[in-house]
């Protein structure tokens, strides 16, 4: 079971987690999400930048969106993104179609994110 775990506030975890019985599966899977929630920055409604990232043959492009756009992604994506709260972007999947690597990718996107605080902090820009 693929579980996906999210506030809708800029927080979202996901778990994945097999088992004899479904319901165990959902059970193991639910505690490993909640266990592995990153947060997410946004900026507004939308994510600070454009991104790309490839993780064992799915790419996922991540594109931020005017305002009022909403979520434009697949299935998958989708579920990570309106989970984390994003509530204006474009995302494509570019390679693989196996869901668990697409959400892989979709997390590893969100995780490399960095707000333009954070991008003059490492500069060391004041403002």
């Amino acid at each position: 079971a693929l579980i996906l775990v999210g506030d809708g506030k800029g927080r979202v975890g996901y778990g994945f987690a097999k088992a004899n019985e479904l319901t165990d599966a959902i059970r193991k899977g639910g505690e490993a999400a909640r266990k592995n929630m990153i947060n997410c920055p946004l900026e507004g409604t939308t994510i600070p930048h454009e991104i790309t990232v490839h993780w064992d043959g799915a790419t996922v492009l991540l594109k931020p969106a005017p305002v009022g756009s909403g979520v434009i992604a697949g299935s998958k994506v989708r579920a990570v993104l309106e989970l984390a709260g994003i509530k204006d972007v474009m995302a494509k999947n570019l390679g693989a179609s196996n869901p668990i690597n697409q959400v892989k990718a979709t997390f590893q996107a969100i995780e490399r994110l960095s707000t333009r605080a954070d991008i003059k902090q490492r500069i060391g820009i004041e403002g």
